[in-house]
């Protein structure tokens, strides 16, 4: 009965302002409609920037800027293989909602 007290007061506590902004600039992230398609693609499997351009019909470019705003928020990862980067998701909560978001939207 305790722990229920004490998980309400660390739920009800004010949010820092750190917290406020990562928290609005994973929304903002996932507002935008190329991030989620590139953040949907990356759910199972990783992608080179051309991989990703190609599967989802992006100019290169596009890909390289939203991938640098993804990695900014610690949504993306990347790993080089020789001189190809490949990147994947690299947060399990955030995929997880991303995915609940679209099977809710998908109900509808």
């Amino acid at each position: 009965m305790n722990d229920h007290k004490e998980n309400a007061n660390v739920d009800n506590k004010e949010l820092d302002e750190e917290t406020l902004f990562v928290v609005s600039q994973t929304f903002k992230a996932l507002g935008d409609p190329t991030r989620i398609r590139i953040l949907h693609l990356l759910f199972d499997n990783e992608y080179s920037v051309n991989g990703i351009a190609e599967t989802l019909n992006l100019r290169q470019s596009t890909v390289s800027h939203q991938l640098r705003f993804l990695k900014n928020l610690r949504l993306v990862k990347y790993r080089r293989e020789g001189t190809t980067i490949y990147y994947s998701h690299d947060d399990e909560h955030v995929m997880n909602m991303l995915e609940q978001t679209i099977q809710h939207a998908c109900h509808s």
